[in-house]
């Protein structure tokens, strides 16, 4: 037998959890300054028509884009003239009424803005005026670029 015993350390190793909520704030302040919202993917090609009087709208959370142009296929190919909302291709006029009903149920105040490249026939566009009337959808703007 030895005569030497070992002794044993009586402290506790836990690890300090005090200052964990402090970090877990930073952390997430970090990240929300940090992160870029997404963007909508364009499925069309836009070439905006040039206009002398334009007007800013404001508030930004209650416009809704409905773009119109030659469907980009790839390969710097464009096929023919389609429409897109958020980043959905519309396969079909009527879904048009469908989607912007909802979306004008969620936002009262609605601004839904008509992305219509230069070279699309006006027929289009007379198309979705009129979904859009049947939805309930009547401030509707249409997006240009400032003529030089």
């Amino acid at each position: 037998m030895s005569k030497f015993k070992k002794k044993q350390a009586s402290t506790k190793q836990n690890v300090p959890t005090s200052a964990m909520p402090d970090v877990v704030f930073m952390l997430l302040i970090f990240f929300m300054v940090t992160t870029v919202l997404r963007e909508v993917e364009l499925q069309v090609q836009i070439d905006f028509v040039e206009a002398e009087n334009i007007e800013k709208i404001e508030e930004k959370r209650l416009v809704s884009y409905i773009y119109v142009g030659p469907e980009r296929l790839g390969g710097g190919r464009l096929g023919e003239t389609r429409v897109q909302i958020d980043d959905a291709l519309v396969q079909d006029m009527g879904e048009i009424r469908n989607v912007m009903y909802d979306k004008l149920m969620e936002e009262p105040r609605l601004i839904v803005s008509l992305r219509v490249d230069r070279d699309s026939e006006f027929g289009i566009v007379t198309d979705i005026q009129q979904e859009l009337r049947h939805a309930g959808t009547l401030r509707i703007n249409y997006s240009t670029r400032r003529q030089i």
